[in-house]
């Protein structure tokens, strides 16, 4: 019979956020791969686990990834760990899962922390529907298609960065985004840990002035359906009067509800459209 793969979340910062799950499932598995060997092995000798460890990274997801395959067709359990958080997550370990399912292997997730579950649920911002991009692509072209696909997100963002690429991330965010409100969460869980709820403007003022240390996840305001609609609005008043009639009557309105539609849009009485028609 094949071995199971377990996806084991370990802490992103305080110790103490491990589960007694995954700590008995490391134990008992026959092999841990790590993204960080020597990341790993601190976490592993603080809570005396033995279990052999192999190094599975985002440079050899690929071909590490069919060993660990083959070893798990074999029999053997493994355990796949991250260096912070849940595996597979902004993570290589999404590899090895696809290659997995691929070659009919059992595989479950042993649930713990998450960075961007934490973020978000410190922000302030709307949790019920988010977006989560994790780190922005460093090529220009594809982070500004990135970024522009995100202009009209209704969504709350939540987005990774690393200290020394935030102040630049943030600039990137408010030229494309406007200025929205934003939580940066920074240290999450550890001795250190700030929630800094801001915009992005006062936010870029801020580390202009103060160098930012420690991991950082910034979470930002979606824009509401109202401003989408006063958008299209704004844009269909910029129209010839005869094409903004006519944007309603393709939605199957007829002339005089066309004409009441258009008059609301722009601010004017129906008669005045009339007139304008005529």
């Amino acid at each position: 019979m094949p071995g199971t793969l377990y996806l084991c979340a370990t802490p992103i910062g305080n110790l103490e956020d491990i589960t007694y799950r995954v700590l008995r499932t490391l134990k008992e598995v026959d092999l841990i791969a790590a993204e960080d060997t020597r990341n790993s092995i601190k976490l592993l000798n603080h809570f005396e686990i033995e279990t052999p460890m192999t190094s599975y990274h985002e440079y050899n997801k690929f071909d590490k990834g069919r060993v660990l395959v083959d070893k798990l067709l074999e029999g053997q359990n493994i355990a796949l760990i991250t260096d912070a958080g849940t595996p597979a997550i902004s993570d290589p370990g999404e590899e090895l899962v696809k290659m997995a399912h691929a070659a009919g292997i059992t595989v479950t997730s042993l649930p713990g922390a998450c960075a961007c579950i934490t973020a978000l649920t410190l922000s302030g911002l709307p949790t019920r529907r988010f977006a989560f991009e994790a780190f922005l692509p460093a090529d220009k072209k594809e982070r500004k298609q990135i970024l522009d696909s995100l202009v009209n997100e209704t969504r709350t963002l939540i987005i990774y960065e690393a200290p020394h690429h935030l102040l630049k991330t943030l600039n990137d965010l408010l030229g494309t985004l406007g200025n929205r409100r934003v939580t940066v969460c920074r240290e999450l869980t550890k001795k250190h840990e700030t929630v800094f709820l801001t915009t992005l403007a006062e936010a870029v003022e801020y580390y202009t002035a103060n160098d930012p240390k420690g991991e950082c996840v910034m979470v930002i305001e979606g824009r509401t359906f109202g401003e989408l609609a006063r958008d299209s609005i704004d844009e269909w008043n910029k129209l010839p009067l005869g094409e903004h009639m006519q944007l309603y009557l393709d939605r199957g309105m007829d002339k005089k509800d066309a004409m009441k539609a258009v008059a609301k849009d722009r601010g004017v009485s129906k008669q005045e459209i009339y007139k304008q028609l005529l």
